[in-house]
């Protein structure tokens, strides 16, 4: 288990041995980042978004919050996906979700869970939506685990609903959105393959803000 004194040790470890590979490493990491992707993920202590991609300090932009959620209503992740996109010019947002999610679970059960109620009510809308295929679901973990899959179909949904994602893909193309399940029980990152042009297409009558190839908000 890790110590708190142990972190200061790592951390000297880590700053010789990348030294030791390259010289100027923390000087150019010091001159700014240029990230291709946005990876909106979950806080679980077990999902690294680094270190399950294979990516190096300065190659991704994280956000995480519990359950991987992205709320209109929440100004941290709003500001977030707004910066990724038009200030680092992002190519690709990623919504991660992973099985054996905590809040995914605690959203299944009926409990009250106080200051975390309303935080964990954006999941359980998403089980409300797909309530007829989840509870068709005899095993309990199937239905477990296509709640996860759905919670990060309906999150990359609102990644596509923001003025910022419409503006840009509509102008240039990008970014891309896309949605993942890590799996802690084999490592593997699985794609669901999110149709993301489909997604915008669906929702453009009610949730068009106005953006266009040629204009803004």
């Amino acid at each position: 288990m890790l110590s708190y004194d142990q972190v200061f040790e790592n951390n000297r470890a880590w700053v010789a041995e990348r030294l030791a590979e390259d010289g100027d490493f923390f000087e150019e990491l010091a001159r700014g980042q240029d990230p291709l992707m946005l990876y909106i993920g979950c806080s679980d202590s077990r999902v690294t978004a680094e270190e399950i991609m294979g990516a190096g300090p300065g190659e991704v932009f994280v956000h995480r919050n519990i359950g991987n959620l992205v709320g209109a209503n929440d100004l941290n992740s709003m500001s977030v996906i707004t910066y990724a996109i038009e200030h680092l010019h992002v190519e690709h947002v990623i919504v991660c979700g992973h099985y054996g999610c905590g809040g995914v679970k605690s959203a299944m059960q009926a409990e009250d869970l106080g200051l975390l109620n309303p935080w964990l009510r954006n999941i359980r809308d998403v089980y409300r939506m797909y309530e007829e295929e989840l509870d068709a679901l005899d095993d309990p973990e199937a239905r477990y685990d296509r709640l996860i899959e759905r919670n990060v179909q309906e999150q990359c949904l609102n990644v596509v609903k923001t003025a910022s994602l419409q503006r840009s893909f509509l102008r240039y193309g990008i970014p891309r959105v896309h949605g993942w399940v890590f799996d802690m029980r084999t490592g593997a990152l699985i794609d669901l393959e999110i149709d993301m042009e489909k997604m915008l297409e669906g929702i453009r009558r009610i949730y068009d803000l106005g953006v266009h190839e040629q204009g803004g908000q």
